[in-house]
């Protein structure tokens, strides 16, 4: 059995990109979402679920790029000189590997944006981190705790290993850039065996994971080349969907216009119709199928 798990990350991150993930679960394929505990829109996000209850929803665990839960004199090790967390990975890793971040800081932090999700009612079919900063071996454990803790079933590993599949289904104006991306997943395989099996000795599962090397990058070969690439087992499809508005444009991303084009592929009848052909179930991280009354095009 073929089983796909179509997740959106970002939910929360404006009313545009929320927009945009509802109509892609109503309209289209995607199967499942990871909410931001703190963003501008979280509250929003969470508002509306009620309306969309097929909708997988996970916590997406942030350490970069925004701004904590906790009071910053509890999490000191985590942020910058204004109060936010870093506003990369790469500073942050940098520091992780250099012994600068305190992993009790760490804890606390990614706890309270646990408990703050599920304050609001929402029961998490899994946890990631934005940017993929859980991958890091010591928090990738404390995020395994958590999963194991809270009784969330599943913990992304952002690993493609059919990486130069991966570039070859890539538009060929992207190439490069997916190329790069390609090496920053390559960069992860030391750490992934390691997560991988505190996972397994946890009883939290990690399935297959796709989309990365295309972030940014989907068209429509692409999107049909990845999807019919899918094994036997669980696989998680990682996309960016959504509504190109003026919060979005102000945020610290490169991912803008490519959140709409994201959205017209996954509401496009044609993939809809790879799916049923490829014999593929789309379903939540907790396995739950999920089956829509109609499809059509985004508008």
């Amino acid at each position: 059995m073929r089983r796909l798990v179509v997740n959106a990350d970002d939910l929360g991150l404006t009313t545009g990109v929320n927009d945009g993930i509802f109509d892609a679960h109503e309209h289209g394929i995607l199967t499942s979402a990871s909410l931001f505990a703190a963003a501008p829109a979280t509250q929003d996000a969470i508002r509306r679920m009620r309306f969309h209850p097929r909708l997988g929803v996970g916590v997406h665990l942030a350490l970069v790029d925004g701004a904590p839960i906790l009071a910053p004199a509890r999490i000191p090790s985590l942020l910058d000189g204004d109060g936010r967390f870093r506003r990369s990975w790469k500073p942050f890793i940098v520091a992780c590997l250099r012994g600068r971040i305190s992993l009790a800081d760490v804890e606390r932090e990614l706890t309270a944006q646990v408990e703050r999700v599920l304050d609001a009612g929402v029961q998490p079919t899994h946890l990631d981190a934005h940017k993929h900063v859980h991958m890091y071996p010591p928090i990738f454990a404390i995020v395994a705790r958590l999963a194991a803790r809270f009784g969330i079933p599943v913990v992304r590993v952002p690993f493609e290993a059919k990486a130069l599949a991966s570039i070859a289904a890539a538009p060929a104006a992207a190439r490069q850039t997916a190329r790069r991306q390609a090496l920053l997943n390559a960069a992860m395989w030391p750490w992934v065996r390691t997560n991988t099996r505190l996972a397994a000795e946890l009883g939290i599962r990690t399935p297959r994971f796709t989309g990365r090397i295309h972030t940014g990058l989907l068209d429509q070969p692409s999107l049909h080349a990845l999807v019919g690439a899918i094994e036997p087992g669980v696989t998680e499809l990682m996309v960016h969907p959504g509504y190109v508005d003026a919060a979005l444009t102000r945020m610290n991303t490169r991912l803008i216009e490519s959140r709409a084009r994201e959205l017209n592929l996954l509401c496009g009848l044609d993939v809809r119709a790879l799916v049923a052909a490829e014999g593929i179930d789309l379903v939540r991280h907790d396995l739950t199928p999920v089956v829509r009354r109609s499809f059509r095009h985004a508008s």
